[in-house]
């Protein structure tokens, strides 16, 4: 058994869940977990006349299964991806690349009201199993349909299987994320 301790006592670094690791003590203990970062991507057929295209920038996004191919992605419940993946089963993961820290930051951005603008000037192209964006430059693009959505706490597992996978030939490294910003390796 793996026992913790911490020299901080919960009361003074955040409210304690009742296992007793606080809402700071679990993000600054995570921060320290490198993630690669993608931008998940879907189109949304039922906002305005031509629909919109939605983007989120994720670090928790992983291969779940060879055969057959799944992956899977967290969302924050009730967020406008959580909403749109909820009803729209297509949906596109656009691996970004080292030089692509503009693209994650732009889609990380919270209370933003419409995507639109956002994807303007951003190069991309639409896949043609889902409809979603698909960033030009990325490492790898994968388009999926969701298979499960799991709710797991204030964020919901949404495990989709892989329709098709690009991975384009490039010598560029992954944009990575730790302690709170975006890196390169190396």
């Amino acid at each position: 058994m793996l026992q913790t301790t911490s020299a901080t006592p919960p009361a003074a670094s955040g409210i304690a869940h009742p296992e007793g690791v606080s809402a700071d003590e679990f993000r600054a203990a995570l921060a320290r977990l490198a993630a690669g970062v993608v931008l998940v991507t879907a189109h949304d057929p039922d906002d305005g006349p031509r629909g919109e295209d939605v983007g989120m920038t994720a670090t928790a996004f992983l291969s779940v299964s060879l055969e057959p191919p799944l992956v899977m992605v967290s969302v924050r419940n009730d967020s406008r991806m959580d909403d749109l993946l909820a009803r729209q089963p297509l949906w596109a993961v656009s691996v970004l690349a080292e030089d692509q820290r503009q693209v994650a930051a732009r889609f990380a951005m919270k209370g933003r009201i419409s995507d639109r603008l956002l994807f303007a000037d951003v190069p991309h192209a639409h896949g043609a199993a889902t409809g979603a964006p698909l960033i030009d430059g990325a490492l790898s693009v994968l388009e999926c349909r969701t298979e499960q959505r799991v709710p797991a706490g204030d964020h919901t597992l949404v495990i989709g299987r892989v329709l098709t996978a690009t991975a384009p030939s490039t010598d560029a490294g992954p944009l990575t994320y730790f302690r709170g910003r975006y890196r390169q390796l190396g």
